[in-house]
């Protein structure tokens, strides 16, 4: 007797209520072990994969790459006493389409004798019991609108149930309803069971992903048959793709194109925009001569200590803001409107801006005030290049409490950058570049660069953000008074 489990969406941390599909790592008819990497998800802060809680056979995949799911709505079926050699059929529920009917109750498909996955009761409506913490309450999954004819055929054609294959099957064809836009060359045909679930590695799927070209449609010229960016990029090239898409954009034309908003860019664009209506925002500018800070800095390179790690110029403003911080505590603060309290953190968790692939993510070193230059330069590079990569954990990206943002390294002098929520300042770090000065009363040619502070208006008075901004500077200047004041 097999027993099949549905494994439902988790919330992964920070509360979050709903996640995207960004890519399945099994199909059905898999074998999967306990803590086998199942499945891609982006939440509103980073990419998470998802293990698997249990042995067994995959039996359906419950949601499709690039949906949006509730957290507690199943996203797989498992088959957990499943083997390839039995013969049973257990039917269970598939996914709703948008053609199914909304209306009437739902039968119960398993048999008598077979345990049935759980269901949201309807006189019971609190929160859902998942992997990671409680979830929330019982709610559908939301569908994106598809972006090729074949999708569309294939879920307006897709049966209200569907039987979970317990043994060996042939392929199922594939859908035939709509005459397909094909990015392969005239004559190939695409693998079997590509329609289902085609080969491709995480950064393909991500790129076919923004590109808008379906994965199912091109026939690999990779290994074993598998998808490459050169496959996506030619595909995306496509006249015939981009006139599909274009009529589905609603535009005609195909000279406009909608980008769908979910995810980090989603989490990023709502925290702006709280943040800046939110918190009074001042901006101060202060351009500062920075020559001695980039001998010390070529001086600091040279050292054994700093051999395997990358230093810049941020390391030394990051130092100088931590420095700043603890002649100015209540830099380091933050406001609590229900309780009408100032709360000012005697701790340092650093934000780091990142510009990564999916939008601006903004992880933090824990307790930066607390590290060694070394230790510090070695923190912000592992961060960077985590947040980049994409990688960055909810854990990373929680409990900021003053942030640094490099954005000299655009070619930019300076910027009004916007708060973190629940942060109090924020500095931006501008490009060092060779600028006249006057030194001893001679013009001279000395590196310089632009800082700019924002701070909150509520916490921050003019005073208090220029000396902060002031000694930030004046480090930079000499950084001698960085060990002095620290």
């Amino acid at each position: 007797m097999t027993e099949l489990k549905e494994f439902k969406l988790p919330d992964v941390g920070e509360g979050l209520t709903e996640a995207d599909i960004v890519a399945w790592h099994v199909k059905p008819g898999d074998q999967v072990e306990v803590n086998q990497i199942i499945v891609e998800i982006e939440t509103a802060k980073a990419v998470v994969e998802l293990p698997s809680p249990w042995d067994g056979t995959v039996a359906r995949l419950l949601a499709d790459e690039g949906q949006t799911v509730d957290v507690g709505v199943p996203i797989i079926a498992i088959d957990v006493a499943a083997s390839p050699d039995y013969s049973e059929r257990s039917p269970v529920p598939a996914p709703a389409t948008e053609s199914a009917p909304a209306a009437g109750p739902t039968p119960d498909l398993a048999p008598p004798d077979q345990p049935q996955p759980d269901k949201p009761q309807p006189d019971k409506p609190g929160r859902q019991a998942v992997l990671v913490g409680y979830g929330v309450k019982a709610s559908s999954t939301t569908r994106r609108a598809r972006k090729t004819v074949p999708a569309i055929a294939a879920a307006a054609s897709r049966p209200e149930t569907a039987e979970v294959p317990t043994g060996p099957q042939s392929p199922v064809p594939p859908v035939s309803a709509a005459p397909p836009v094909s990015a392969a060359p005239p004559g190939s045909a695409a693998p079997a069971g590509s329609a289902a679930r085609a080969l491709a590695k995480p950064p393909v799927r991500r790129l076919a992903k923004d590109l808008g070209v379906s994965l199912a449609e091109l026939a690999g010229t990779g290994p074993g048959g598998s998808v490459t960016r050169d496959d996506v990029q030619r595909a995306a090239g496509d006249t015939t793709v981009r006139s599909v898409s274009g009529v589905q954009n609603g535009t005609g034309t195909g000279r406009e194109e909608r980008i769908p908003v979910r995810g980090v860019r989603k989490h990023m664009a709502a925290a702006m925009v709280t943040s800046a209506f939110t918190a009074p925002h001042v901006t101060e500018f202060l351009q500062v001569d920075v020559t001695e800070t980039m001998a010390a800095l070529r001086r600091v390179r040279d050292l054994p200590e700093y051999a395997e790690v990358r230093v810049s110029p941020l390391l030394f403003a990051a130092r100088a803001l931590l420095a700043a911080v603890v002649r100015h505590p209540l830099i380091n603060s933050s406001w609590d409107g229900d309780a009408e309290e100032i709360v000012v953190k005697h701790y340092v968790n650093l934000g780091i801006a990142v510009a990564a692939e999916r939008g601006l993510i903004v992880p933090n070193i824990k307790n930066a005030d607390a590290l060694t230059l070394p230790g510090l330069a070695r923190s912000l590079q592992a961060l960077t290049e985590t947040g980049r990569a994409g990688k960055a954990t909810p854990a990373d990206l929680a409990g900021g409490t003053i942030t640094i943002t490099n954005v000299g390294v655009f070619g930019v002098d300076a910027g009004t950058p916007i708060l973190s929520p629940g942060e109090a300042a924020i500095l931006a770090f501008g490009q060092v570049k060779d600028t006249p000065w006057v030194v001893d009363g001679q013009l001279a040619v000395r590196q310089a660069c632009t800082l700019s502070l924002s701070f909150d208006h509520r916490i921050v008075d003019g005073a208090l953000g220029s000396a902060v901004l002031r000694d930030v500077g004046s480090m930079l200047e000499d950084p001698i008074r960085i060990l002095a004041w620290t």
